[in-house]
């Protein structure tokens, strides 16, 4: 079946990078493994920090993103119990093994200084909950021998459910999504629907790059040789 199997990487804004990977390499031991001119994007740099071999928190740094004024409770929510706005990161959770990580965990976070409460237990797995550089809202959890770990089965509240409009026909369907086994690559590119999602580009341009050969865009966008 064809679907994501894993984070590949998380991208989130900073108008400070040193500071973050400071952070993220002292405070929670994640090693800098990239920091490179972003790829067709004029005056942006990227900044990734491992989490395993095919995980890893980027950060995304230009003057724009300097310039812009965080709002708490828009443009991010400050703590993971309150709002942000729709589409944007409300809180990051990492992930460590068992409870004893956790703990340790916890340990290397406040003999960095940083304050951090927890654990609190959820069913499903047990958190620690500390904040981050420029507002953002960190946690750390485990799902280590949890007594009711997720599953359709016991955890999806009805009352929820019905909160969300979906109907059971519906929760069939989100349970147990279709199959798919792919067309080796072959599907076209479809029509410019206005009802369905989509990049924020300019409207000309975005149209024009949809029309163009897929292959002509990955020639055009692509540069895989690293900067060193």
């Amino acid at each position: 079946m064809v679907k994501p199997n894993a984070l590949h990487h998380l991208a989130i804004s900073t108008g400070d990078m040193k500071s973050q990977i400071e952070f993220f390499t002292d405070v929670l031991g994640m090693e800098l493994v990239a920091l490179y001119w972003m790829h067709g994007v004029e005056g942006a740099w990227h900044g990734f920090l491992r989490l395993n071999e095919n995980c890893a928190i980027a950060f995304v740094y230009s003057d724009k993103i300097r310039d812009t004024k965080p709002v708490p409770g828009v443009s991010h929510a400050g703590n993971p119990a309150d709002p942000s706005a729709p589409g944007t990161m409300q809180h990051l959770a990492l992930n460590v093994d068992t409870t004893s990580d956790l703990l340790n965990m916890r340990d290397r976070i406040r003999s960095r200084g940083v304050n951090v409460l927890g654990p609190v237990h959820h069913g499903f797995c047990s958190s620690i909950y500390f904040a981050g550089p420029e507002g953002l809202a960190l946690e750390v959890a485990t799902s280590g021998g949890v007594e009711h770990p997720l599953g359709a089965n016991t955890w999806i509240d009805t009352e929820v459910q019905a909160l969300a409009g979906i109907t059971d026909e519906e929760l069939q369907r989100f349970v147990k999504p279709a199959l798919y086994e792919g067309e080796g690559g072959m599907l076209d590119q479809p029509p410019y629907d206005p009802a369905k999602p989509h990049q924020t580009l300019p409207d000309e341009q975005y149209k024009m790059m949809l029309k163009t050969p897929d292959e002509v865009i990955t020639q055009m966008m692509s540069e895989p040789t690293p900067p060193t």
